[in-house]
């Protein structure tokens, strides 16, 4: 069976699961968070680099004995570790960490006071008042946990979208070899690229379907086939993702991709559309009466109930019928867009890569500029930077951009948040960089009020560049924290402080909805990578992504500007 990236990420991550509830030393934990975060972000498939014999130490943060690993689980599907630590801890005990409220030690609290193992034992618990019961849990950690876990039993099992990507892509590009295939794309809530994905829908165009079909199914990653018939068929894959195949004629390829895109109500709103034209609409047309005179293609589809082609991500109802009708779509942001990218960590706190090697990695981006954004001095975790280490820095840059032609490094630091809203470093040492950062890393849990306060004060400072991963979230781990975003927006309007999308797939921050209010508020985004290593640039395609389904476009973006104009932003704004 192929084994992804994802596949050895997933291990790593579950080992480092084990390790701390386990209580195990936090320097061999992070050693595998690092390994499975940077392996999720590799552009380079991970098997094919063993097969061919590449030396993984060169990653940086990959020694011998993480190396020895990731061989292990490509040659063998399996790793002796993970089996060990497994045996020790009820299997579902590392699905626990995964609901937000819950870190190691309270998990290991449950289990060793009240035996839980499992989210089915937390559910029953929790119903029964056990929870609260505990020392460092109550009422409202109690209904705080039960409210994450009726939202996930709500939402389903569902993969984050860049995940999806590595088991999708490879799978459809399978199939475009199939005897008789014409075209083969992903639809559904993948194309619209929502942060995560229930199932895949996968949309062929062939004639004739059997040989697709038949080649679906002998894929090596399929675990079980739960339905197959002459023009569709639906598989498990072995990670567990359900796959659907549509197989339709050429000539309904249109209609049909149409039609698995949208969501539900977009597709009724197009359907209304037709009928009050006499015309039907489904996958596989638009018919008058029997006649199709549309289908092959997206346009011709919504041409035909009087549209211009609105892109996919736009597609879920939400105001875009009306405005495609009105000619005011939005011209969305494309990848190619991107000037360059203002949130950037090198070696010298948690990054994985030389300042040299992010500059030349940009650079080959095409990227005008790059802000080097390392932590400053509260996160001592990472080595932070005092005031003397961000001198030193700014030298480096210096001397590196001498050496580097052809891409300007902007000097810069991403800033906590403090408590009570001021900043880590004093104004005097922000003021001598080019961009300045500002993110919460602490006290995730102040009332909404505070919280708020605490924001927009960092907003208002005019040494503040943008505000990073603005709500705090972490896709299926940590809730937003509460604050008054509406308000934060309107304020960084005000203010001309810029909003992050970060673009890292396990942030997606801001979420798409405040995207579109930032648009809206006229608020100024900056779409950044927030990387860690040379590989991190590839979440440039999320981050636009999640901007597209907030109807941004270039103009809305910071860093879609030339190095000229956004020096005059950056004077201007302080």
């Amino acid at each position: 069976m192929p084994i992804h990236n994802a596949d050895v990420a997933n291990a790593f991550d579950e080992i480092a699961d084990l390790l701390e509830i386990q209580d195990e030393n936090p320097f061999r934990i992070r050693a595998y968070r690092n390994a499975a975060r940077l392996l999720r972000g590799l552009s380079k498939d991970v098997a094919t680099l063993v097969r061919e014999g590449a030396d993984l130490t060169e990653f940086p943060g990959i020694g011998e004995d993480l190396a020895g690993k990731i061989r292990e689980i490509v040659e063998t599907g399996d790793l002796e570790l993970l089996r060990k630590l497994r045996k020790r801890l009820p299997p579902g005990l590392p699905e626990l960490l995964r609901v937000p409220g819950l870190g190691p030690k309270r998990v290991r609290a449950l289990h060793e006071k009240l035996g839980i193992g499992s989210l089915e034992n937390l559910g029953r618990a929790i119903q029964k008042g056990l929870l609260r019961k505990l020392p460092g849990f109550g009422t409202k950690t109690e209904g705080r946990i039960l409210a994450s876990l009726e939202r996930r039993a709500s939402q389903g099992k569902r993969t984050p979208l860049a995940t999806a990507a590595q088991y999708a892509e490879p799978l459809a590009e399978y199939l475009r070899k199939a005897r008789g295939v014409r075209r083969v794309e992903i639809a559904g809530s993948y194309r619209r690229g929502k942060e995560t994905v229930g199932d895949l829908d996968i949309l062929a165009a062939a004639h004739p379907a059997e040989p697709v079909i038949e080649r679906f199914v002998s894929y090596d990653e399929v675990k079980d086939v739960t339905a197959k018939g002459p023009t569709r068929c639906t598989v498990f894959l072995r990670s567990g993702i359900q796959v659907d195949l549509r197989v339709v004629p050429p000539e309904s390829f249109g209609a049909a991709f149409h039609y698995f895109t949208g969501n539900k109500n977009h597709n009724i709103a197009v359907r209304r559309r037709g009928q009050e034209r006499g015309l039907k609409v489904n996958e596989y047309g638009v018919f008058k009466k029997e006649r199709r005179i549309a289908g092959e293609t997206e346009e011709s589809v919504f041409k035909a109930v009087g549209l211009p082609f609105i892109p996919p991500e736009l597609r879920g109802n939400a105001g875009e019928i009306e405005a495609a009708e009105k000619g005011k779509l939005p011209e969305l942001i494309r990848l190619e867009d991107l000037r360059g990218d203002l949130h950037v960590h090198t070696k010298r706190t948690d990054g994985r890569n030389t300042l040299r090697e992010m500059a030349r990695a940009a650079k080959e981006w095409g990227f005008e500029y790059f802000a080097v954004t390392e932590h400053s001095k509260r996160l001592t975790m990472v080595h932070g930077l005092d005031e003397r280490a961000l001198r030193r820095q700014a030298e480096e840059i210096d001397k590196t951009a001498s050496a580097i032609r052809g891409i300007a490094i902007l000097k810069g630091i991403e800033v906590d948040i403090l408590e009570d809203g001021r900043l880590d470093l004093p104004d005097a040492a922000l003021a001598e960089l080019d961009v300045v950062v500002a993110a919460v890393h602490s006290a995730f849990g102040l009332s909404k009020s505070k919280q708020t306060d605490r924001l927009l004060r960092a907003i208002d400072n005019r040494l503040v560049t943008v505000l990073a991963h603005p709500t705090g979230r972490l896709i299926d781990e940590r809730e937003p924290y509460e604050a008054d975003f509406p308000k934060i927006i309107r304020r960084a309007k005000q203010a001309g402080c810029a909003l992050e999308v970060n673009a890292h797939p396990e942030r997606l921050d801001l979420p798409d909805t405040f995207c579109r209010l930032a648009k809206q508020e006229g608020a100024l985004l900056a779409i950044n990578s927030d990387a860690h290593s040379i590989q991190d640039f590839e979440n440039l395609r999320f981050g636009v992504g999640q901007a597209r389904r907030g109807w941004i476009e270039a103009s809305d973006v910071l860093n879609t500007r030339s190095l000229k104009k956004l020096r005059k932003f950056l004077r201007a704004r302080r």
